[in-house]
């Protein structure tokens, strides 16, 4: 929403709107309740979540989370809970390019340094599966571009 709203002041510089450009305010609109319905779900569903991606990706790769002698669980879990609130921002407001912008590029400078490509990958396809279980297919439908989003952005496919 913000970032269309960027767009929009640069693209109209000088004149009016049109209607066709204003709709993503309309639609916005429209959608907010539902946006704001499962923040405060995904909100609500942290711990749970977080907790369920944890042990679906101990019970496949027990060692994902190790490197070497040290244990990254607190690590991962900590990164994880951070992912999953800016997510939930971004849903929130609509805008999956200001999710990129002000959090996915600094994220996965900091995950590509430590050499956490393989996790993040494994991590948010685990997600998307576990968050699919406890929403709403319409609700799954706003939210699954941003998880698939940071999959591609903090994994391997990035």
């Amino acid at each position: 929403m913000l970032s269309q709203f960027k767009h929009l002041s640069t693209k109209i510089d000088g004149r009016y709107a049109t209607d066709a450009e204003l709709q993503f305010i309309a639609d916005y609109i429209s959608s907010y309740t539902l946006r704001k319905h499962i923040y405060v779900k995904l909100q609500s569903l942290e711990s749970k979540i977080v907790s369920e991606v944890f042990e679906r990706i101990r019970s496949v790769d027990p060692k994902l989370q190790e490197k070497g002698d040290q244990n990254l669980v607190n690590k991962w879990k900590q990164d994880t809970i951070r992912v999953l609130r800016y997510s939930a921002i971004a849903v929130l407001l609509d805008d999956a390019e200001l999710h990129q912008e002000r959090f996915l590029f600094w994220f996965q400078t900091v995950m590509r340094a430590f050499g956490t490509q393989k996790s993040c990958d494994v991590t948010y396809s685990v997600m998307q599966d576990v968050i699919q279980k406890h929403l709403q297919p319409l609700e799954f439908q706003i939210v699954q571009p941003i998880i698939e989003l940071n999959r591609a952005a903090l994994g391997t496919a990035a």
